[in-house]
C-alpha cells in the first residue's frame, strides 16, 4: 500500500510539474511571437525563456506551429471554468428566444476574441511565408466556418431565420461577424472595449438573421 501511494503521489507530481512546464512555454511563446514575429521565434528561444527544455517544447506542442494552435485552443476556451464554446452549446439549447440566443453569441465573442484574435491573426500573418502556418490557418477557418454552419442550422432548424434567408447564407454571416479582423478593426484600431464589440455582434447578428 505505502508503494502503490508513492506511486500515486509521484504520478500526480509529474502531471503537476507537466502543467507547469506546459503553461510556461504557452506564456514564453506568445510574448517572443510578439515581441519578434513568428518566423524568427525558434523552439529553442521559448525552451529559454519559459526555463524548460526544447525537447519538452516538442515533446507537448510537436513545434512552433503546436504552440500557436494550443495558443487558440487556451484562447477559445474562454474565462470560466467550462469551455466557452460547451457553455454556449447549452445557452443555444435551452434559450427560447432566437433574440437573446445572437446577443448571447455576441458575449462570448466578447469574451474569447481578446484572446483569440491576435493569435489568429499571428497565423494570417506568418502564412504568408511559412507553409505550417499557411495549413493552420486554412484548418482554423474551416474549424470556424463548421461551427457557424452548425449555428445556422440551428436557427433554421426553430424557424428563426428571416424569409429567405439560406442556411448558408446566414452560415457566410456568422463566419463574417466571428472573423477576427472584424475585432482587429474595431477594438484593436478604434479602440472600442470588447464589451462594446461584443453588443455591436449581437445587435448586428439580429438585424442580418432573424
Amino acid at each position: 500500500m505505502r508503494v502503490k501511494a508513492a506511486r500515486g503521489y509521484d504520478s500526480s507530481r509529474r502531471r503537476e510539474q507537466a502543467e507547469r512546464n506546459r503553461a510556461a512555454a504557452l506564456e514564453a511563446a506568445w510574448r517572443l511571437f510578439k515581441e519578434r514575429g513568428y518566423g524568427t521565434t525558434t523552439v529553442s528561444a521559448v525552451a529559454a525563456a519559459a526555463g524548460v527544455s526544447a525537447e519538452t517544447v516538442y515533446k507537448a506542442f510537436g513545434g512552433k506551429a503546436g504552440l500557436v494552435r494550443a495558443l487558440w485552443e487556451q484562447g477559445l476556451a474562454g474565462q470560466g471554468l467550462v469551455h466557452a464554446q460547451e457553455r454556449s452549446d447549452v445557452m443555444r439549447e435551452h434559450e427560447v428566444d432566437p433574440h437573446a440566443i445572437v446577443r448571447a453569441w455576441g458575449a462570448f465573442a466578447a469574451e474569447v476574441m481578446p484572446a483569440t484574435a491576435p493569435v489568429l491573426l499571428l497565423v494570417r500573418t506568418a502564412a504568408a511565408t511559412a507553409p505550417e502556418m499557411a495549413r493552420l490557418r486554412v484548418e482554423l477557418d474551416d474549424s470556424r466556418l463548421a461551427r457557424m454552419e452548425a449555428n445556422a442550422r440551428f436557427l433554421a432548424d426553430h424557424h428563426h431565420l428571416r424569409a429567405g434567408l439560406t442556411v448558408e447564407r446566414a452560415r457566410d454571416i456568422l463566419f463574417t461577424y466571428s472573423a477576427p479582423e472584424l475585432y482587429e478593426l474595431l477594438v484593436l484600431r478604434q479602440g472600442w472595449s470588447p464589451e462594446s464589440y461584443g453588443v455591436f455582434i449581437g445587435e448586428s447578428l439580429e438585424t442580418a438573421l432573424l
